[in-house]
């Protein structure tokens, strides 16, 4: 695992993936992210790739799911774009009232707002336009450009693959909360002291597996008993 500013971020098969995926939930809940984040600890949990599950069918069909239903911080405020419109006009306003009274500290810091209020309205605009189209055609329009990727206010994460490589899957998974970020960093770094092997909490799937992986998996071998010689 890489420990960056913009994230957590894992490189390996499948199956690796799937582990950082589990660790950093566990991380994410002893670091106190459930009773701060339910809801979107829940999302998250929910998100997260699984063993069992194929990238290109269940991963693809949440990553829409969640970014159909999701708010965002214009509708979160509960305001309207018609609203953070007027309320950047005014902001403008007071930008060149104080350019006219010499204060530029004050002027750029309204203006600031200002575009900050344009770009929710927009936002907010583009977000009710979208949910207005048949779902079967959104779904397909916006899993071709972002096809595995997961934000809300707790994590913001993807999933990337290039079937060129190696190691073919790429994970990372940003803490949106930078207390937390260090306390999930605090967690995963007592994890590689304490625990040897990660053990995946998910039931065996080969099927799934070769599905993710591009890969068919060994004949299974006998038991322990069957393997021992007198």
């Amino acid at each position: 695992m890489e420990e960056s500013v913009s994230g957590f971020k894992a490189t390996g098969d499948w199956g690796e993936i799937v582990e950082h995926g589990e660790r950093l939930t566990r991380a994410l809940r002893d670091a106190g992210a459930v009773e701060a984040y339910p809801d979107e600890f829940d999302e998250w949990d929910d998100w997260r790739p699984k063993s069992n599950e194929l990238l290109d069918s269940e991963l693809r069909e949440k990553t829409a799911h969640h970014a159909a239903v999701q708010e965002g911080a214009g509708e979160r405020a509960g305001a309207s774009p018609d609203e953070d419109i007027q309320t950047a006009g005014e902001k403008l306003a007071e930008s060149y009232e104080k350019l006219g009274q010499n204060e530029r500290g004050e002027a750029v810091e309204m203006w600031q707002d200002s575009i900050n209020f344009v770009a929710r309205a927009a936002d907010s605009a583009g977000r009710k336009a979208l949910r207005s189209v048949e779902g079967t055609v959104y779904r397909r329009v916006m899993t071709q450009v972002a096809p595995y990727y997961f934000d809300n206010a707790l994590v913001s994460a993807n999933v990337a693959r290039n079937r060129e490589r190696a190691d073919p899957f790429v994970l990372e998974v940003n803490v949106n909360d930078d207390e937390l970020k260090a306390a999930v960093a605090d967690q995963l770094a007592s994890y590689e002291e304490e625990i040897d092997r990660w053990h995946v909490s998910a039931a065996k799937d080969t099927e799934t597996v070769e599905a993710a992986e591009g890969v068919e998996q060994p004949p299974e071998t006998g038991s322990d008993d069957d393997s021992r010689t007198t």
